[in-house]
């Protein structure tokens, strides 16, 4: 991930302090009023030892405050408040609160961007004397959160938001024509995985990086034609009508959502594989008996972050069932956490709120220590590959179709309450939000991305039939 001085972010003017506006004696007292200054006086007064890496100007209708220290080139951020909301939001909620201030506009953020990187620049600052504080306060006053925040309009937009089941139509703005929702592979070709800064994203950039990765997941699982693949998580059908068209085989592909199906078969039978391709609606712990050892490759693209720590175990036992007893792979990739940040309980944060509710990120320990489990030894440990660094250009690029080509009167077909202008600016401010957090997370190894290939115990590592 760049710095933000390479970035097209836009800064805005530094302006001086505004006189601080009168309220009545009634609201000054009131105890919305004394909790948002109370909120607002907590934040500010540790922000001078948390920001060490950086500049952070906050303005709101009392002032504006300058933390870190401004140079030529560092990574400057300016939030302007413009409800108080948001020192309510971010003392009883945090991280998340920041994201749902964002979204319903109660804080305008100079660079999005930016203001990720500055708090995982910060992180150890933030977690010492902003966190800590929020922590404390938070655990005693959380209850009163729903008494002055629960029943607002802008509350109810974000209610309604986290409870949409995204549409096919969505998806078709921002991804590529592959319509894969995952982490491409970028190659010098494209410039690099920072070749869209340095020279500029060019048409089918994206599709050469996810055409690549495809290609890369199947080679690893060493299909060749006539094998039988078992996909889990079928997505729109990108990794099946790849597998069918360049390496000739057939594959039986599982998901959950009826319109992901729909659309999949659509696709499948335009590009004329509907004979060699079925699409199931189920969930993987259903899977037929009489698939036992009847697939030579196994292939899941960033769908086990929907599993839970607690099932990991299940899934490669099935996965292992599912296989031939020997010249099987299995190939899994999934977003996950270091080590270090791996939990088996994982708090609400905006992913798990409003983007993928009950998700789980496992860690790549977690994750081969469960299939040895699950095979009961049965799987030997062939490669591990970490994609983090390909993730960020991935997102941006995802981040500049939605842009280009996401309108009000497209999602409102699928959603009607988007007619509304201010829900829609909400509906698409989170994922402008998910973009700029997920990329900061992979840049800075907050998060990462891992691909694990498994073959049988006794298998060579490479075919040599």
């Amino acid at each position: 991930m760049p710095s933000t001085t390479s970035s097209s972010c836009v800064h805005f003017p530094t302006t001086s302090t505004k006189a601080l506006q009168s309220s009545s004696l009634l609201s000054a007292f009131s105890p919305r009023s004394w909790l948002a200054t109370f909120a607002r006086n907590s934040i500010l007064s540790v922000l001078d030892d948390a920001i060490t890496v950086g500049h952070l100007t906050i303005s709101d209708s009392e002032g504006t405050h300058y933390y870190g220290k401004y140079h030529k080139g560092c990574n400057d951020v300016r939030l302007d408040v413009k409800n108080d909301n948001f020192w309510m939001r971010i003392l009883l909620s945090g991280d998340l609160g920041f994201s749902e201030a964002y979204m319903i506009g109660d804080v305008e953020v100079s660079c999005l961007k930016g203001a990720m990187n500055l708090w995982l620049e910060n992180q150890s600052g933030m977690e010492m004397t902003l966190s800590s504080t929020v922590a404390r306060v938070s655990s005693a006053m959380t209850g009163l959160y729903n008494s002055f925040l629960g029943q607002t309009k802008s509350q109810a937009r974000l209610n309604a938001i986290a409870s949409y089941d995204q549409s096919n139509e969505l998806f078709k703005a921002f991804l590529s024509k592959e319509m894969m929702y995952s982490c491409g592979l970028w190659s010098q070709e494209e410039g690099g995985v920072r070749g869209d800064l340095e020279m500029g994203p060019t048409p089918g950039d994206l599709e050469a990086a996810q055409h690549r990765k495809l290609h890369h997941v199947l080679k690893a699982a060493r299909v060749k034609p006539g094998d039988r693949i078992l996909e889990f998580g079928s997505g729109w059908g990108g990794l099946a009508i790849e597998a069918a068209r360049s390496f000739g085989c057939e594959v039986d592909t599982l998901t959950l959502s009826i319109e992901q199906k729909k659309l999949a078969e659509e696709r499948i039978k335009e590009a004329g594989f509907e004979g060699r391709i079925r699409v199931h609606l189920m969930d993987y712990r259903e899977i037929p008996a009489e698939w036992e050892k009847a697939f030579d490759a196994f292939i899941s693209i960033e769908m086990i972050e929907h599993v839970g720590t607690k099932h990991y175990n299940t899934y490669f036992k099935l996965v292992d069932f599912a296989l031939k007893s020997s010249n099987s792979t299995a190939v899994v990739t999934s977003s996950t956490f270091p080590e270090t940040r791996y939990s088996g309980y994982q708090a609400e944060d905006f992913m798990r709120k409003y983007m993928w509710p009950n998700s789980s990120l496992p860690s790549a320990t977690a994750l081969i220590t469960a299939a040895q489990a699950g095979s009961q030894g049965r799987f030997t440990l062939q490669g591990v590959e970490n994609h983090a660094a390909h993730y960020p250009r991935t997102l941006r690029e995802w981040g500049r179709r939605l842009e280009a080509n996401l309108t009000q009167e497209m999602i409102s077909q699928d959603y009607p309450s988007l007619k509304n202008t201010a829900d829609f600016e909400v509906f698409k401010r989170k994922w402008q939000y998910l973009f700029a957090y997920a990329g900061a997370g992979f840049a800075k190894g907050y998060i990462t991305c891992h691909m694990l290939t498994f073959i049988r115990e006794n298998d060579w590592p490479e075919r040599c039939d």
